[in-house]
């Protein structure tokens, strides 16, 4: 079955109800305007494929409407993660009230039903926009559609590079059942997480998704080179311990990332601006902490070693200030 048929099939199946509340990528319209192309059809010596590098109505039409569906993609995913993880990770009258406007519907079952539509939802219409991309380049012979990925990745709209995806992830191994190591059966087998901490000291995630791709994500901080402790994602994506990210913006590592100021750069990137859309990985460091236990508890002391000593260093700074000396 081609993939075309394949998405189709996905948008008008089982899922239609979750869907109708989704942006999704209209593949099967874009594939059309690629159809009609009118360089193609005014080239009379285009037989397959054109012999264009770009076409005025392609581009004006194709592209503005694949951004658009990419950035609706991006933020109803971005959204429905987030309600559905804050459900996983609130506490006391916070969750109870959470549960209660849900009129006590959020179980367990339907967090897992949701997390696997999500995963589902974001890898279907990744592929999806990757193919069409692809289908560009072939008729036009141009590198549009490479240049195109380019440019959703410098502005972090590219799904299956998504910090929330990430999350989604450790979410669903928060939910494996301990002993066996098999997931829930609501969770779909075209879909499997896994995280290695052992192997070669290089933690990773592993996602794994149809047509026979293999996503990895690195959970190696980039500034002390461990395993992630109290993990947060700049706005860019990378991720970075807390306490890391936060002293190379000579920010408080009490005030969270998020304090540090506005010309902060990114320390992998150097992007500005990131430090405020700093995302909190809470599922990841539950996850991490559950996987690594004898790592976690020293990380622990250490950072709390070092949050104590930061704030009697500022204080200090400050005393030394008002009194003179």
């Amino acid at each position: 079955m081609k993939f075309g048929e394949t998405f189709m099939e996905y948008l008008h199946g089982d899922r239609e109800w979750f869907l109708d509340k989704c942006s999704h990528v209209e593949y099967k319209r874009l594939k059309k305007v690629l159809k009609s192309c009118r360089t193609c059809r005014l080239n009379d010596s285009c037989t397959n494929e054109c012999e264009c590098k770009s076409c005025p109505l392609c581009d004006q039409l194709f592209f503005s409407e694949l951004m658009r569906e990419a950035l609706d993609i991006a933020g109803c995913f971005s959204t429905r993660v987030r309600h559905l993880l804050h459900l996983h990770v609130a506490g006391g009258i916070e969750r109870y009230m959470a549960r209660l406007v849900q009129c006590f519907k959020t179980d367990q079952t339907t967090m897992i039903q949701e997390g696997r539509m999500l995963i589902e939802y974001v890898t279907m219409n990744a592929i999806a926009i990757r193919k069409i991309l692809k289908k560009y380049d072939k008729v036009h012979s141009s590198v549009n559609g490479k240049n195109f990925k380019l440019k959703m990745r410098a502005e972090h709209i590219e799904l299956l590079q998504s910090p929330w995806l990430i999350e989604l992830g450790a979410f669903c191994l928060n939910f494996k059942r301990s002993g066996d190591g098999d997931f829930p059966s609501e969770f779909s087998t075209h879909f499997s997480f896994d995280v290695d901490v052992d192997v070669d000291d290089t933690p990773k995630m592993t996602l794994m998704l149809p047509d026979s791709m293999k996503l990895e994500y690195d959970l190696t901080c980039p500034i002390c080179l461990d395993t992630l402790f109290d993990p947060y994602a700049l706005g860019c994506g990378h991720l970075f311990c807390k306490s890391c990210v936060c002293l190379a913006a000579s920010a408080m590592i009490c005030d969270g990332p998020k304090a540090a100021s506005p010309e902060s750069k990114c320390p992998v990137c150097r992007e500005t601006g990131v430090y405020p859309k700093a995302l909190h990985m809470m599922e990841l460091d539950m996850l991490l902490k559950r996987r690594c236990k004898g790592y976690w508890k020293e990380r622990l002391t250490e950072e709390r070693a070092r949050v104590l000593k930061q704030t009697k260093d500022f204080w200090d700074s400050q005393t030394r200030f008002v009194v003179g000396y």
